[in-house]
């Protein structure tokens, strides 16, 4: 098949193949093609959403040198980055959450390392909840969980879960594949949306590997998926490998939002770029707190973006950004987007 006729076949709403996956995450940089790939994917990315783009925001409420040793993660008890474990007080976390709603954050997202206490997780989020309004929606993105977990965070008033199924999962992590495909299981039964993307992706990274953890985006049925650079960060062994530039980032999500169905209104690009956003991105994050691509503690002064930068970044995109709570995570959607 032509390139042409793979766009016009993802532009129709057919499931694309794994060659024709192939085909187009190999499609040259700077080509006609690859204008055309871009084109194709931000069209398909507007009819999915709307037209509309949001801003979601995270904050990291620990640090830790985390037992998994991703080789990627500035948390792991391997890379050494960070060897001490400091949990931010729960005010620091209400004033971040309550800046990031102030400041038109359509989702507020809590992370941690994957070997934190989940209750203490939990009664920080209960305290973050109460703060926060009713309306404002609260995703958690955590380690992997159990069936009555995944309950007691839909009851806390989580909508959703931040997961993925990582690159060289199992092999530059210490967790098996299945683990977090059940932990996304038991969140989908629990009625929680699930937030996934391609990540994190490096120079070495193969095209059978792209287009497998591609599918697997598509199978978990997210309400958004995308995909995210590896940032080559000092003292971890995977940042000798280097960076895929923004141009080959912008390739990646506007591949992934081809091979995903219209019902899945998002696609992501991290971290935030205006090519990103040209190349169907409508979803970019704002951080605060810690970062697993950061080796500063608090993320805010080095690598993390602000709402306002976000928005303005969608905006010069060409994108109407969203007021107001997530539509992405929004119940109404639960029936469209993911099967129970």
């Amino acid at each position: 098949m032509t390139i042409s006729s793979i766009l016009s076949k993802a532009e129709h709403d057919k499931e694309l193949s794994k060659q024709e996956l192939n085909t187009l995450f190999q499609v040259p940089l700077f080509s006609p093609e690859y204008g055309l790939l871009l084109a194709a994917a931000r069209k398909k990315s507007a009819e999915a959403s709307q037209g509309q783009a949001e801003v979601h925001a995270q904050i990291g409420v620990n640090i830790a040198p985390c037992p998994m040793s991703c080789r990627f993660c500035a948390f792991s008890q391997s890379n050494q980055v960070f060897t001490e474990s400091v949990v931010f007080p729960p005010e620091y976390i209400i004033e971040q959450a309550q800046q990031f709603e102030h400041d038109g954050a359509n989702a507020v997202y809590l992370m941690c390392t994957a070997d934190f206490s989940f209750e203490q997780f939990l009664e920080i989020s209960e305290q973050v909840k109460q703060a926060l309004k009713n309306d404002t929606v609260l995703v958690a993105n955590i380690g992997d969980f159990t069936n009555k977990q995944a309950g007691q965070l839909r009851d806390i008033g989580f909508s959703g879960i931040y997961h993925a199924v990582r690159m060289g999962e199992g092999r530059d992590t210490k967790i098996p594949v299945e683990k977090r495909l059940e932990t996304m299981q038991y969140a989908r039964e629990h009625g929680l949306f699930i937030g996934t993307c391609l990540e994190p992706v490096g120079p070495e990274h193969t095209v059978e590997e792209l287009v497998e953890k591609t599918l697997i985006t598509r199978d978990v049925e997210p309400v958004y998926s995308g995909c995210a650079r590896r940032i080559a960060l000092e003292g971890t062994p995977l940042s000798t490998y280097g960076m895929i530039s923004e141009a080959r980032m912008a390739q990646l999500v506007a591949v992934v939002r081809l091979a995903l169905p219209l019902n899945i209104p998002g696609n992501c690009t991290h971290e935030p770029t205006i090519l990103g956003g040209v190349a169907g991105a409508n979803v970019l994050w704002a951080e605060m707190g810690s970062n697993p691509r950061d080796n500063e503690k608090e993320t805010e002064k080095k690598r993390g973006r602000t709402v306002h930068e976000c928005r303005i970044m969608l905006e010069e995109a060409e994108w109407n950004v969203l007021n107001g709570p997530s539509q992405f995570y929004h119940p109404t959607l639960f029936e469209r987007a993911v099967t129970p």
